[in-house]
């Protein structure tokens, strides 16, 4: 006699038919668990390390500011709901910027909500800061030059609330630019850029 298992549509019209090897030299054994534990990725039992959720926002548009005032860049945040605090949010950002020329400087910062996160340690009067560039002196090089700052960290915000990622600016000179998607050049003609930054999380499960 030949085994089968049957299984029959739920709403009738249609089944499917599994039967088993005709001798037992070819018999399998496929277990199946009493419950979900990650190897297959569920949103309620996900395995510690699979990635729940990812989200980004992308900025292709262009953003300056100028002077030493710290500045959210507007539309580099996203906003993400862990669904457990023993959950690890990793989180990426590409930026594609540029400082007027003259060796003046600018800093990057990574903010969960509004705390500034993924920084250099303190040290003397020195500013913690994410990222960090310096243009070059000369006119004739650095109004064209533009640099790709990026930068990953893997946060642990132990909540299950609406979290915000962002990146804010600031120049490091008093009155000078701070550019972003653009260099400080920016003339009408191919060889000015129009760039594109980003920021990307992942929820990860711990």
């Amino acid at each position: 006699m030949t085994a089968k298992i049957k299984l029959n549509a739920a709403s009738g019209g249609g089944s499917v038919s599994l039967q088993a090897p005709s001798n037992t030299d070819q018999n399998r054994v496929i277990s199946l668990p009493v419950s979900a534990d990650g190897t297959i990725l569920t949103t309620t039992n996900p395995k510690a390390g699979n990635i729940i959720q990812v989200l980004q926002a992308v900025k292709t548009d262009t953003f300056s500011l100028n002077g030493t005032a710290t500045s959210d860049v507007t539309g580099l945040s996203v906003a993400i709901t862990p669904s457990s605090t023993s959950n690890k949010i990793l989180v990426f950002y590409d930026l594609s910027v540029a400082v007027e020329y003259g060796g003046y400087s600018g800093f990057i910062f990574l903010l969960r909500d509004s705390t500034q996160i993924y920084l250099g340690d303190a040290a003397g009067s020195r500013t913690r800061a994410s990222s960090f560039m310096t243009s070059h002196s000369a006119s004739d090089y650095g109004a064209n030059e533009m640099f790709d700052l990026s930068g990953s960290f893997l946060d642990s915000p132990s909540t299950t609330s609406a979290t915000t990622y962002k990146i804010q600016m600031r120049a490091l000179n008093s009155g000078r630019n701070f550019y972003l998607n653009r260099h400080q050049s920016d003339g009408d003609g191919s060889g000015s850029p129009r760039t594109a930054s980003s920021i990307t999380v992942m929820e990860v499960a711990g």
